[in-house]
């Protein structure tokens, strides 16, 4: 099975500009292809893993692929799957965002000579002169057909700034600038991104008389279908400082059964014969096919180590063997006792449970708080400092958020 016939296989392909002429190059390994990351955040989440992932199977088939940090279009604000204008970033901001996304590039993409390349649309965008721009493209795009773009759509009830509007002629003008400058003949990016790609290729054709190929990947959504991401709020982050490898490791633990085989098909290297095998387990074997999900994510972001020391964290709290050490930990000190005790509600928000004693105190009325496979019967309820003495106690928040306290 060559490289285009496996993305298809593993559900990885939402739309196509011409499916025969773009797997005819990516399964002769002739595609040198770009996706975009803007730098909104200093961390990539797991809404980029289907994009790190695609590229480094590509760059596997020998395709040249570039990771186009956006430091130019950050200044404006993708408006794709928004209801409200971005927060507006500095340019220190955004150099310093792009300097973290590398790092956790660097992971996935081989990067050098005749490999890998990473470009900045600032070093072309933050150059041009507005009524220079204006003359060279402004013609190539209807305001009409932009307006029915569903990015666009979107955000017309609430108001489109127009700094906003913009954004698809700067997206668009990235490819026009690597198709002549990196012969780069195709860009592939999230479905939400279609409408701002097919502007890429129209500038191409109405200046340069040339065909460019776009393709989309499906997004990877939640059970609700909400994009997993920083825009939809449920952000899973790729930097151990905003999200543990144990928190990570159980992001994936957790997914719905529904879902696992869908995330094992699409994120991960494992063979599809193996991944074949796995559609007819059931009850048990499923929690297993969880384990390999999150063990072959972790291991691919965290490395095998942190990978491991999440699995074995894991199994000492759902199977009662492995290391707790590895397990999101509080160490309280004596002077948060009152008289040998700690009561529930600052228990939660000394741990990072809960952001106030109000949340505290929802959490436990609604019968979401246990500690020590206790649930907690109401707001009074107190803990003597013994109890966190040795191993501590075991929160639980919820169904899937778990953290042990101890005595420093």
């Amino acid at each position: 099975m060559q490289v285009y016939e496996e993305l298809v296989a593993r559900g990885l392909i939402a739309q196509v500009t011409d499916e025969d002429e773009i797997r005819e190059m990516v399964n002769a390994g002739k595609a040198t292809f770009y996706i975009g990351f803007d730098c909104t955040a200093d961390s990539l989440t797991a809404g980029h893993f289907m994009a790190l992932t695609l590229m480094k199977r590509l760059q596997l088939a020998g395709n040249k692929p570039i990771a186009l940090i956006g430091g130019g279009t950050t200044m404006i604000g993708d408006p794709s799957g928004r209801t409200d204008m971005r927060k507006m970033l500095t340019r220190e901001d955004i150099d310093h965002n792009a300097a973290c996304f590398k790092r956790q590039m660097e992971r996935f993409i081989e990067f050098g000579e005749g490999k890998a390349q990473m470009v900045n649309n600032a070093d072309w965008l933050l150059e041009l002169n507005y009524v220079d721009l204006l003359r060279e493209v402004g013609a190539c795009f209807s305001v009409n057909n932009m307006l029915r773009a569903e990015c666009y759509k979107q955000r017309m009830e609430k108001g489109l700034s127009f700094l906003e509007f913009n954004y698809m002629i700067m997206q668009s003008y990235d490819f026009y600038h690597l198709f002549q400058h990196y012969d780069c003949n195709m860009q592939f990016g999230g479905n939400d991104q279609w409408s701002n790609m097919l502007g890429g290729t129209e500038l191409i054709r109405r200046k340069l008389g040339r065909d460019a190929h776009c393709l989309t990947i499906q997004l990877l959504t939640d059970s609700q279908g909400n994009k997993m991401g920083k825009t939809a709020g449920n952000a899973v982050w790729l930097d151990p400082e905003k999200t543990s490898p144990y928190d990570f490791y159980q992001y994936w633990r957790n997914v719905e059964d529904s879902e696992v085989l869908k995330c094992i098909r699409m994120l991960t290297f494992l063979p599809l014969e193996q991944i074949e095998e796995m559609a007819s387990w059931e009850g048990s074997q499923l929690n297993r096919a969880k384990e390999i999900l999150a063990w072959e994510l972790t291991n691919m972001v965290h490395g095998r180590e942190e990978a491991d020391k999440a699995q074995d964290a894991a199994k000492a709290l759902f199977g009662g063997g492995g290391d707790k050490s590895e397990m999101p930990t509080t160490e309280l000190t004596a002077g948060q006792f009152t008289d040998g005790q700690i009561g529930v509600m600052d228990l939660l928000v000394a741990c990072g449970l809960a952001a106030s004693k109000g949340e505290a105190r929802r959490l436990v009325q609604q019968g979401g708080v246990s500690v020590n496979d206790e649930k907690v019967p109401d707001i009074d309820k107190k803990f003597a400092c013994e109890l966190f003495a040795g191993e501590g106690v075991i929160i639980k928040k919820g169904k899937k958020v778990f953290h042990r306290a101890v005595m420093a």
